[in-house]
């Protein structure tokens, strides 16, 4: 099965990718290329406020939680944002972009659209060039055209489940599959 690869794309984690970090993941892949892949788990929420570690946040739909993005880099912070990027930003599909820097995002709060809202990631998924190609080929990840609903409006805790539905019946099965299937 050939399957697409690129910027805007959702990475499933199938069964049978036995990394920990990735257990049950949907990633956005926010940048592809001759360099590799930079990605964010959507849906890994955590109990961490924003606010606890960024004083001066500005306050936006979104900016209550944290949310674990990746193993790469976890003391740093990505910010994806539903709106029109003001500054020609990284924007990774229609109404979703990535904010450049908090600064930016300051600025640019009172300029995007009304129903915006954020989304705080600490850490990133990344691959080096040709590895999430091999990955796809073995059967670790399937791929799925990306929407801002699927980022901002679907219960993280959900996701998962119902992108496995969404791959098909031979997938379904695994959607009421438990994180850790030796405590069924």
């Amino acid at each position: 099965m050939d399957q697409q690869i690129g910027k805007g794309q959702l990475l499933i984690a199938m069964p049978a990718l036995n990394d920990p970090n990735f257990l049950q993941a949907v990633v956005l892949l926010c940048n592809y290329g001759s360099d590799g892949a930079l990605g964010v788990i959507l849906n890994r929420p955590t109990e961490i406020a924003v606010s606890a570690l960024v004083h001066d946040f500005p306050s936006m739909t979104g900016s209550e939680r944290i949310y674990e993005g990746g193993p790469v880099a976890k003391n740093g912070m990505l910010i994806l944002c539903r709106g029109q990027a003001a500054d020609g930003g990284n924007v990774i599909i229609d109404d979703v972009f990535l904010a450049r820097d908090l600064d930016t995002l300051k600025g640019e709060a009172v300029t995007v659209h009304p129903y915006s809202e954020i989304r705080c990631y600490l850490g990133y998924a990344g691959w080096v060039p040709g590895q999430l190609e091999a990955e796809i080929k073995t059967g670790s990840w399937r791929t799925v055209q990306a929407d801002p609903t699927l980022v901002f409006d679907a219960d993280p805790t959900l996701l998962w489940s119902q992108m496995m539905r969404r791959l098909g019946p031979e997938c379904a099965f695994y959607a009421t599959m438990p994180t850790n299937p030796s405590m069924n």
